[in-house]
């Protein structure tokens, strides 16, 4: 112990000093007193000695104090400032009085920029008033802290999401004296989870499993840690030992045990695999210790950390420290069983997931948790697999302590001993049932029309291709009738949309009423509504009577009065039909002429029905005209436009590539004529290849401009492109030929691919993404949809279609689709576009429920090239 630091010997030193004094001064007056004046004369000098030697007392032990005081400042400024979350103390009206290194790394400021604002000026307005009202509830003791997730402003003027943990210290008297804010970045949280995981796993195995104890100690060997551990091993379990030397609390101490804590405190690092000790209650433990130094702030030691392990119980430790590690490193619910399958351990999660305390499952088998909805088949084959392998997963049906049947994703992993046999089971799982419903509305929401509940487009054509394979084999007819109401729209327009539903409720109840059970109402559009009728006579003229009669049966229940509100509205439909035995029609054609006898029904007077002839041929023929004309217009008559695509904050991020025609005769054709003529004919082969490559050429133009070097361009890639053989290395030739950057360019790709073959499409955007590209799957919502196929895909966006965007009100049925597109693509980790955004109200309500980018005429029209530029560069 070295004296002159000692606080107690400096104290002892002025003291000695300070009596050595009042004794001489007393020797000294009896001596050189002469008479009694010169006596009183001296005593007054003795006073004064008396007083000179009390203040000298005085001052020594504030000097002590003002070195504790100093050196438990450096302890916590060094813990305050090295720390590796952001941290400050803040005054009850918000100025900041203190942070630390880490705080001032994540705003962007230095310590003095910060201590001259307020929280209030770094905080986003929408999160204000939630905090400060936290901050009122601390502060009259309505709560002792506080947590919330908000967002910061940067130095740099970004916007981000921080975790904020506020506690209050007060002063003596119970006021509030400051704040102390705790502040960690969101953007860093998986990571931060997964070490926060670890270690919490960590110190559970340390504190709970593992024999060994630790104790902390100054550079004057006085306690300032101790686990209960040490405690319970020195016999001192209810001992205060803080402050206490440890000399002091062990006088008998070897001397050897001296030696290596002094070789500690000079730098050393000591550990021993095998040494023992003598308990006090005379018992030899064994143990593995280590001794190291620990280091303040400035580097300088500050003390030592002796760690002991009892390894007489070592196998047992490390065979409880495989059970923890594997049950307790995931937030999923777990449960322990041994090797009976008796349950030893669960977690919280499994807990809170199936309703049972754990004093209620301990001992008893997983058994409890048993639908019924398996079979005994089906869990002999799970046991054999588990045998076999050593761990098991699949979905599987349980039942919550309340009764409820949920479905889970369960893993169930073996934990063998040193022998190689089976110790433990571990089994986690998740529960499923937000996931099924979330996919069970994607999938109704794929095949069912969201308004009227009748089968949409995709799950008709589905019905129609099925009876079209039944008429082939009962070689019987079948008919198809093309529904448009008349005159909707003005109804829509004068009474409004929510009589418009109405109506289009009741008129597809009425025509579901008037077909037989195993026929299909559909509806693909706004007013538009298909039927499906089969088993019709075997020859054609019968047939067309029965299809006729059937028609004008659906005109009439058309035509039924519907009462809304009081009022009396009668529809009239204009209907086409198309016949068919399915031995030489196909869903295109049948479609095609159902809507082409629809449409003859306009001209010759509505409310009745028509049926598709030859003179209907016309219109084919004009098809196949364009399609001439088409192959002589790629790529010399195609023009490319281009439309911006923006982030929350109206920032330029990219721009789709959309393909005109400009024919020089009939002037500019609308790519809803041409682009599905280029499908079906194969013509989007040549287009989209002259597509892509102008696109990378453009990419690797823009990457020497410093406004748009940073843009993406995403390029609509149709399904017979994507199923070309060679696709993959199409786009790589055509990137490296260009010099564009793969991580500029974006594939649109629609969700019909994924019903050809899921696996060779799955490996193709594998491939695609491995070089670097990005894949956006377009018009979602409108097709597959498939929660269960999504989560495999390697996509990066999901793109809500501008069918859902355009006629968008919250309390809307395209609202809810909107947002389960959006909630979906969060849970995922995916951007979300919207297309078709061209109000703000939409903005609005798109940007609340967390879509990243927008697309649409609110923000710009599609565009030449030149004006693009101009428009990027205006805007920069």
């Amino acid at each position: 112990m070295r004296w002159n630091s000692s606080p107690a010997w400096i104290i002892l030193v002025y003291l000695a000093f300070g009596s050595l004094w009042i004794i001489l001064s007393d020797w000294l007056l009896g001596l050189l007193a002469h008479d009694a004046a010169q006596l009183v004369q001296w005593q007054q000098y003795k006073g004064i000695a008396f007083i000179a030697a009390t203040a000298l007392l005085l001052y020594g032990m504030l000097a002590v104090r003002q070195r504790q005081l100093a050196r438990s400042e450096a302890r916590f400024l060094a813990t305050f400032d090295q720390a590796a979350v952001g941290i400050a103390q803040v005054a009850p009206d918000g100025r900041w009085l203190r942070v630390n290194r880490k705080l001032c790394t994540i705003l962007g400021y230095s310590a003095d920029e910060l201590l001259a604002r307020s929280f209030q000026d770094l905080t986003h307005p929408d999160d204000l008033d939630a905090d400060l009202e936290l901050m009122r509830a601390v502060s009259a003791g309505e709560r002792d802290t506080y947590a919330l997730e908000k967002r910061y402003q940067h130095k740099d003027g970004h916007l981000f999401w921080a975790n904020l943990t506020v506690s209050l210290v007060r002063d003596a008297r119970g006021r509030p004296d400051y704040f102390v804010s705790v502040i960690e970045d969101i953007d860093a949280r998986e990571q931060a989870e997964r070490a926060l995981q670890e270690s919490e796993a960590r110190q559970r195995l340390f504190i709970q499993h593992a024999p060994a104890a630790l104790a902390m100690f100054d550079d004057e060997m006085r306690f300032m840690m101790v686990s209960d551990r040490w405690l319970k091993d020195f016999s001192l379990p209810d001992a205060d030992l803080r402050g206490r030397g440890h000399y002091e609390v062990f006088p008998e101490i070897p001397q050897r045990w001296r030696a290596i804590h002094q070789r500690a405190l000079r730098g050393e690092v000591l550990r021993a695999d095998n040494d023992f000790f003598v308990r006090p209650d005379g018992r030899t433990q064994w143990q593995r210790w280590e001794v190291r130094p620990w280091y303040r702030a400035d580097q300088s030691i500050g003390g030592i950390v002796i760690f002991t392990e009892d390894i007489t119980r070592q196998k047992e430790a490390q065979r409880e420290m495989r059970i923890a590690a594997t049950a307790f490193e995931t937030r999923q619910a777990m449960v322990i069983t041994d090797d009976a399958q008796h349950i030893l351990r669960v977690n919280r999660a499994f807990c809170e997931t199936t309703g049972y305390r754990q004093d209620e499952v301990i001992g008893r088998t997983p058994a409890l948790l048993k639908s019924g909805r398996h079979d005994a088949a089906f869990y002999q084959a799970m046991w054999q697999d588990l045998r076999a392998h050593g761990q098991w997963q699949g979905e599987i049906w349980n039942r919550r302590k309340n009764g409820q049947i949920y479905p889970v994703w369960l893993h169930i992993s073996t934990v063998l001993d040193e022998a190689g046999r089976v110790s433990h089971y571990v089994g986690a799982f998740e529960d499923l049932s937000r996931h099924k419903q979330a996919e069970a509305q994607i999938h109704s929401l794929s095949y069912f029309d969201v308004l009227t509940k009748l089968p949409n487009r995709r799950l008709f054509i589905d019905r129609l291709q099925q009876a079209l394979r039944t008429s082939e084999r009962a070689r019987r007819h079948g008919a198809v009738f093309f529904i448009d109401l008349d005159d909707f729209s003005a109804l829509n327009d004068t009474q409004g949309h929510d009589v418009g539903d109405k109506v289009l409720l009741e008129v597809a109840r009425n025509l579901v009423a008037a077909v037989g059970g195993d026929d299909t109402v559909a509806r693909l559009g706004s007013d538009e509504f298909v039927v499906i009728i089969e088993d019709l006579d075997a020859q054609t003229d019968p047939a067309l009577l029965q299809a006729k009669e059937a028609g004008e049966q659906l005109l009439a229940a058309i035509r039924q009065p519907i009462q809304i509100g009081g009022s009396d509205y009668v529809m009239t439909a204009s209907m086409g039909i198309s016949l068919f035995d399915g031995r030489s029609d196909s869903v295109t054609a049948l479609l095609k002429r159902a809507d082409a006898a629809m449409l003859q029904v306009r001209k010759i007077g509505r409310d009745c029905l028509h049926f598709f002839d030859s003179g209907m041929q016309l219109a084919l023929e004009h098809r196949v005209e364009l399609e001439a004309l088409l192959r002589k217009a790629i790529p010399g008559q195609l023009q490319l436009h281009y439309q911006p695509q923006v982030d929350a904050e109206g920032r330029t991020q990219g721009a789709e590539v959309l393909v005109r025609w400009q024919d020089p005769d009939k002037g500019l054709i609308s790519p809803g004529d041409f682009i599905p003529l280029a499908e079906q004919s194969g013509l989007i082969l040549p287009m989209g290849q002259w597509i892509l490559h102008s696109a990378c050429e453009q990419l690797a133009r823009w990457a020497h401009d410093p406004v748009s070097r940073r843009l993406s361009l995403s390029v609509n890639v149709s399904p017979k492109q994507f199923q070309q053989p060679n696709f993959v290395s199409l786009v790589a030739d055509t990137l490296d030929a260009s010099g564009a950057d793969p991580a500029r360019l974006k594939l649109e790709i629609t969700e019909s691919l994924l019903f050809d073959d899921l696996d060779r499409v799955t490996e193709t955007m594998a491939q695609l993404k491995a070089r670097g590209l990005r894949l956006s799957l377009d018009d979602f919502g409108t097709g597959f949809s498939s929660l269960a196929y999504l989560r495999s895909l390697p996509v990066d966006e999901l793109k809500i279609d501008q069918s859902f965007v355009r006629e968008l009100s919250p309390e809307g049925s395209n609202a809810a689709i909107v947002r389960t597109i959006t909630t979906l693509g969060q849970s995922l980790g995916l951007d979300v576009i919207a297309e078709g955004v061209e109000t703000e109200s939409a903005r609005q309500f798109l940007h609340a429920q967390g879509c990243s980018y927008y697309q649409g005429f609110y923000f710009a029209r599609p565009m030449p090239i030149e004006e693009l530029e101009h428009f990027l560069h205006s805007a920069s």
